[in-house]
């Protein structure tokens, strides 16, 4: 498995994750349809030139599941039963057509399952950075991890 049993992680553990992703319009038009998000800030490149930012944004839900993915070949391929939740997701800056993203995830809290005693949960906050370092999405997640089999 690539990804870590539950007791492997260890509160503070910062993961810089190698992979890396530029985003693309076919990207934002393809994610945006098939979630029948109509947005013409995504999809309008007539009307994405009228607003603030000049050029279409790319859909912020992307930005999220592109982040989230990049982080599970360091931290849960194989070893997750699943998501429990997400929260203070945050999008400080746009993502745009041809910016490339990075992943940084940081381990914040462990605990075993009371309810599971063959799983513990692991909460990590996940940083999207662009090319220029800037922090463009946030997302505090708690994972429901496998332990290691005996």
């Amino acid at each position: 498995m690539a990804g870590l049993w539950f007791e492997e992680f260890a509160v503070g553990m910062v993961f810089e994750h190698a992979w890396t992703r530029t985003v693309t319009e076919t990207d934002n038009v393809l994610f945006s349809t098939m979630t029948m998000n109509p947005q013409p800030l995504h999809l309008d490149a007539h009307f994405a030139a009228t607003t603030e930012f000049g050029r279409p944004l790319v859909n912020s839900l992307f930005t999220l599941g592109l982040l989230i993915g990049m982080t599970v070949n360091d931290t849960t391929l194989g070893t997750t039963v699943g998501n429990l939740g997400m929260t203070e997701v945050r999008f400080p800056r746009p993502v745009f057509h041809g910016d490339t993203l990075r992943a940084r995830t940081e381990v914040l809290a462990t605990r075993a399952s009371k309810s599971r005693p063959a799983d513990g949960i692991v909460e990590f906050l996940h940083r999207a950075l662009n090319q220029d370092g800037t922090e463009v999405a946030t997302c505090r997640r708690i994972a429901l991890m496998r332990r290691r089999p005996a």
